[in-house]
């Protein structure tokens, strides 16, 4: 196994927070793999790069020779994660839970070694508790502590409702780690009080409490808000190779380094050798190419990668348009149709509002050719290739 501070080494590259590091060096001096889980609710069929940012640090303590433990919880999706939200979270229903996680047993092992790795379900030990069992562990832990939680407080603050259910999570999860004896849990920044709630519950339990590690909530495309499919900022690890590597190559070049730290396998000194190159005046262009290729050839394999990498040059920097646009038939008004109802008809903007900001900022091409004027106004029975943005393309026939 590693020497201790190469392995801490590893272990703090991209990592926010250690309680208590003391602890986690302790353990590592002991010379005994380490138990780490990482608990995933299955709450979509499919992970996105945000939710790799932890899988890719059971990577690393998987090569570093601990056990990881991937927890899919489907006994805590049946009562919805309370975290960050500003309203109760729906539950999910048991074919719901059993179609995702099927889902993710596929995805993960694009990364982590499925014969070094463990997948466990809470419903094992959660799914035989009975309504005493479940009170003797409510009885481990207090409303005032409960209330600590940022997200409670302020619902309480704001007068919205805490459904008694909600408080179970954490206790549930935290009972995760006492039933798997866990020596480290992985989580979000968002999960942080949580994963307290598993040390606790393991010193109330005679164990020897979890060091918990927590890792930074990855920004989506848009550089601000945190990747999240419902905010449309994501990069699915299941998007098709030429999307994923346009969308990769979309984000800013500040971005890009914090997706280097967090996604990719580099070490941090070859990550250090590509900052250097870009402050001597490399274009962060082509180091970003070396970013999406790496991400989408982990995902797709080699030869997609290249391919995608090529589809990218031949599209954006030569102007070509894709072979496989979408295409539509809008309906015009009197012979005639504005550029804003047209867009959004043939669902390439949201709303005309959308449209005017696209225009203004130089983002939309017909055929091509950069549309200026709002204002504009397709005549029937014309076919055009619309583009929006970098990725949005269709052929449009006005009727």
């Amino acid at each position: 196994m590693t020497g201790v501070e190469e392995q801490l080494t590893e272990i703090r590259r991209g990592t926010e927070e250690i309680l208590v590091e003391e602890e986690l060096v302790e353990r590592l001096k002991g010379g005994k793999p380490l138990r780490v889980k990482a608990g995933f609710d299955p709450t979509a069929p499919d992970l996105h790069l945000g939710h790799t940012v932890l899988i890719n640090k059971m990577r690393q303590f998987q090569e570093l020779g601990h056990e990881v433990i991937f927890l899919i919880g489907d006994f805590t999706g049946m009562i919805g994660d309370p975290s960050g939200r500003n309203a109760t979270r729906p539950a999910l229903t048991d074919e719901q839970i059993a179609e995702n996680a099927a889902t993710y047993k596929s995805q993960i092992f694009k990364i982590l070694d499925p014969e070094r790795t463990r997948i466990v379900f809470n419903s094992e030990w959660m799914g035989k508790f009975s309504g005493a069992d479940l009170i003797k562990l409510a009885q481990r832990h207090t409303v005032a502590r409960m209330l600590e939680r940022d997200d409670f407080r302020k619902r309480i603050d704001a007068g919205q409702p805490i459904a008694i259910h909600e408080f179970l999570y954490p206790l549930v999860q935290g009972y995760d780690s006492v039933a798997l004896e866990a020596d480290v849990e992985l989580g979000g920044t968002d999960q942080k009080f949580n994963l307290l709630v598993g040390r606790q519950l393991q010193q109330a339990y005679g164990q020897k409490p979890q060091v918990v590690l927590t890792m930074p909530l990855l920004e989506g495309l848009d550089g601000v808000n945190k990747m999240s499919k419902s905010l449309d900022n994501y990069i699915g690890i299941t998007d098709a190779p030429n999307e994923m590597f346009g969308k990769l190559m979309s984000i800013s070049d500040e971005l890009m380094w914090r997706y280097f730290e967090l996604l990719s396998f580099r070490s941090s000194a070859a990550i250090d050798a590509l900052r250097q190159q870009a402050a001597a005046g490399e274009n962060p262009r082509d180091i970003k190419f070396l970013l999406a290729d790496e991400l989408v050839g982990r995902f797709h394999g080699d030869a997609a990668a290249v391919a995608a990498k090529d589809a990218f040059i031949s599209q954006f920097k030569n102007n070509e348009i894709p072979d496989d646009v979408e295409e539509f038939t809008v309906q015009a008004e009197d012979g005639r149709l504005g550029i804003g109802n047209l867009l959004r008809q043939a669902q390439m903007v949201s709303s005309n509002g959308e449209a005017r900001r696209m225009i203004q900022q130089g983002a939309v091409r017909i055929d091509g050719e950069k549309v200026e004027d709002w204002g504009l106004e397709l005549a029937a029975g014309s076919t055009h290739v619309y583009q929006v943005g970098k990725r949005k393309f269709a052929r449009v026939t006005l009727v």
